[in-house]
């Protein structure tokens, strides 16, 4: 979730069907990020900062990777979207992971985190250095910070095969603008942690691609979401026609295509906090 400043214009909003929708990306995106909080080092027993932690599953994961001996605290401002975080923890069986309604700018603790872990969280905040310093502060020296965050710029470029598929992302894209989102804010991740009076981070860039109907859903279920905002906003909804006929279309083009869908680019960037 964006800080308070701008949660506001939060153009995916906070509704049940967004809950699913999130849960349904994760599901999608969760082995890529795994893989890249691995490489930064997070493992058993650390005590993780989850910003932005939304309906769980990241905190989820991390918690999964620190093991009974670590825990997890999740932060997420929307308080709907902590109680079915804490539903959902509850649900699985998880007993180290909490949440805290909070801006993300705000967060205080009495003991220093190990790491602090984010996944497209920094796109939404207006000042994304500024809250990387503080949130610098609440790790021990020698900790990590990590964080996952999208390129568009990437997807369009793989995705110019596929005109309907590029028109629903086009859509979107303009709707994230709108709000005050930055969707570049994956490639702007190299400077912004150096912004933030951090050592140069380790980048990594991965850009999945496939057809597999999670992926396919994944642009379609945006829409949805965003249609409302897309109307308010006068954008030329022509070029994907009737919703309720969207998803088959999507993989009908794919299909035809014999060529794989882009998801979003996501590039990785992890630092440490220097010691002294």
């Amino acid at each position: 979730m964006p800080a308070s400043d701008i949660n506001s214009q939060y153009a995916l909003g906070n509704t049940s069907a967004e809950h699913e929708r999130l849960i349904r990306q994760a599901a999608y995106v969760a082995p890529y990020t795994e893989r890249l909080f691995r490489d930064a080092g997070i493992g058993a027993g650390q005590r993780v900062l989850d910003i932005g932690s939304g309906v769980g599953d990241v905190s989820m994961l991390v918690a999964r990777m620190v093991g009974p001996s670590g825990s997890v605290l999740g932060v997420e401002l929307d308080a709907s979207s902590v109680a079915r975080a804490r539903l959902r923890v509850a649900e699985a069986g998880f007993k180290n992971v909490s949440f805290t309604a909070s801006d993300v700018a705000q967060v205080s603790s009495d003991a220093p985190f190990d790491a602090v872990v984010g996944r497209f969280i920094l796109l939404f905040l207006p000042d994304p250095a500024d809250v990387l310093r503080k949130l610098a502060r609440l790790v021990r020296p020698g900790g990590i910070l990590v964080f996952q965050e999208p390129s568009w710029a990437t997807f369009f470029h793989l995705s110019a095969h596929l005109p309907l598929w590029t028109s629903c992302a086009r859509l979107v894209h303009e709707c994230l603008l709108h709000a005050g989102a930055n969707p570049e804010m994956g490639p702007a991740l190299y400077r912004v942690f150096q912004q933030a009076g951090l050592p140069a981070p380790k980048v990594h860039l991965e850009v999945p691609l496939g057809v597999e109907p999670e992926l396919l859903r994944w642009t379609y279920d945006l829409v949805c979401t965003l249609q409302p905002q897309m109307q308010r906003l006068n954008l030329p909804l022509d070029g994907v026609g009737d919703v309720d006929t969207l998803l088959g279309r999507i993989e009908s083009e794919v299909a035809a295509s014999k060529r794989p869908a882009p998801f979003v680019a996501l590039y990785g960037a992890y630092s440490q906090r220097p010691s002294g």
